[in-house]
């Protein structure tokens, strides 16, 4: 072959080569990012009700999330967390032990009360006399990460029953974040936010709760022998909840009730036609949180009718956001919609003593007296216990210190005595969950803990068994007898976007994978706390 041969042949190869290269990388050439977030977060969503239910579901709402979306069957929170440290998690991709909120509420030993884990007394509260903040959060969030990555161009709101989960969805840097005061109805909100937005306006002045909740009943969509598995006696009778203005303590109802989900959605809906999210080059967040937990208000202990309604509801909400997207946002296919379901409650309405279950009664003052005088027999006078919340009894730091005794002894001694107590099935002290020593029991895991707010000794109480008369909260006259149960930490979660191709992931996965995953999506960093790497999904 002569030179001139030789050249030529070089340059078609060459040429071949890099169109086969451009080709592959066009292939791979990262999807448009969406310009539109939106979080949601479900309080006590079950998966197996989901697969009882999906007959009932239109094809627009949950059935697209689990057709159309990635489907993680049961996201692990280590163990048992209410919504807004669930929420946490999910959101900052860490631990409580890392990004701080184990709890809603917090035993305050000085004060000797239980108070908001989120209290700030350096900011003033908008509708409310809540003086509330993110403050207590440790971490960044996808939302703080979503706002530092645009420079604050990107919008970041947040919108929940429940003041806990608003400020945790918020974030930091939040341009607002707004949930249901319990006393007035109004949707409140922190001076750590700046913008109030005018869909708040309207709906607290030309539209408020107050006004319209007379009106409000939450009865059955269905008739009562169509929803599946009901027994016999329930297909008799439907329900029917109300919320008369008599009532002290309907705001808090009304916020227990799948009715309050038709408020989230049409004022999320709001947000994305006022303030056109989505629409610009920068990404912008709504958050919003639902519930499903068993209603809890009702004559009747047995809500599994009220549970089917919920989730029947919760399928028409979900598809009306979806819609709200299309006609007054962006569009679905400019959209990242993650869904992720908190564990179901500990606690529920104690059974009829007809059936003869075992139970008890779990006094904690009782409890607290006692674990006292055991202290004073082996250390001298005092008052050597201070509190019980949340399953944990609070010691006297300041008489420990003063006396010049080892406190990790005296939980030691504090949790051998609970141990024998009626009604507990297990005690273990601060040092021994963070040495790893109930690691093989139901007890708090040490990853789900804030030590510097944690109570000395962590209780186990009985299945079956009713905690009385804490003396940490005002008493309820229309609250009903609560009994325990032992409820895995396991939820469903489900990711939407057009990049990603359907799938379902049936093996446990931590729920600090769903931070960074949903960030390595958007291609900006994960929270600044994140524990975990992304899941590996595909992509269309």
């Amino acid at each position: 072959m002569s030179r001139k041969s030789q050249l030529l042949t070089t340059r078609i190869v060459s040429v071949l080569v890099a169109s086969m290269v451009t080709m592959g990388l066009s292939g791979q050439m990262p999807a448009k990012r969406p310009t539109l977030v939106v979080g949601i977060m479900v309080d006590g969503l079950s998966l197996d009700n989901l697969d009882l239910l999906k007959g009932y579901f239109g094809n627009g709402g949950l059935m697209r999330l689990l057709n159309e979306g990635i489907t993680v069957t049961d996201v692990d929170y280590g163990s048992q967390l209410d919504a807004a440290s669930a929420t946490a998690v999910v959101f900052t991709g860490s631990s409580p032990a890392v990004n701080g909120i184990a709890d809603e509420t917090v035993y305050d030993r000085t004060s000797r009360r239980v108070v908001p884990f989120f209290l700030d007394n350096s900011t003033i509260g908008n509708y409310t006399d809540e003086t509330l903040s993110p403050k207590a959060l440790n971490v960044s969030t996808i939302g703080d990460e979503i706002r530092i990555s645009s420079g604050g161009l990107g919008h970041i709101h947040s919108i929940a029953p429940s003041p806990a989960q608003a400020l945790v969805m918020g974030s930091h840097a939040g341009n607002s974040a707004f949930w249901i005061n319990d006393i007035t109805g109004k949707w409140a909100t922190s001076t750590h936010y700046k913008d109030v937005p005018t869909a708040i306006q309207s709906r607290n002045h030309r539209m408020p709760l107050e006004n319209r909740l007379d009106t409000m009943a939450w009865s059955s969509l269905l008739k009562p022998e169509e929803y599946p598995d009901m027994p016999s006696y329930k297909k008799l009778f439907s329900f029917r909840h109300t919320f008369y203005r008599n009532d002290p303590d309907r705001y808090r109802r009304f916020k227990a009730s799948p009715l309050v989900n038709r408020e989230i959605t049409e004022l999320a809906s709001d947000y994305i036609r006022s303030m056109n999210l989505g629409k610009g080059e920068n990404i912008d967040m709504i958050n919003i949180a639902y519930t499903v937990s068993p209603y809890l208000y009702g004559k009747d202990s047995d809500t599994r009718m009220e549970l089917m309604d919920s989730y029947i509801r919760l399928d028409k909400e979900i598809e009306s956001l979806f819609k709200s997207i299309d006609v007054r946002g962006p569009g679905m296919n400019n959209t990242l919609v993650f869904l992720a379901g908190t564990p179901a409650t500990i606690t529920c309405r104690r059974e009829d003593e007809k059936w003869a279950l075992t139970s008890g009664e779990f006094s904690p003052r009782r409890a607290i007296s006692l674990l006292n005088m055991y202290l004073i027999a082996i250390h001298g006078n005092g008052d050597w216990v201070v509190g019980f919340h949340d399953n944990q009894f609070f010691l006297n730091h300041d008489l420990i210190k003063t006396r010049d005794k080892d406190l990790r002894s005296i939980r030691h001694d504090a949790a051998d005595f609970i141990k024998r107590m009626a009604g507990i099935t297990e005690a273990y002290s601060l040092d021994d969950i963070i040495d790893g020593k109930n690691a093989d029991t139901q007890s708090t895991p040490r990853r789900n803990i804030n030590i510097e707010t944690a109570g000395d000794v962590f209780a186990s109480i009985l299945p079956g068994w009713e905690v009385i008369d804490d003396g940490t909260t005002a008493p309820d006259p229309n609250s009903y007898p609560m009994s325990q149960r032992v409820v895995a930490p396991f939820a469903p979660a489900f990711i939407l976007t057009p990049a990603l191709a359907p799938q379902t992931i049936s093996s446990p996965v931590d729920a600090r994978a769903i931070a960074p995953t949903i960030t390595s999506i958007l291609r900006i960093r994960s929270p600044n706390s994140a524990q975990k790497a992304p899941l590996r999904l595909k992509a269309k």
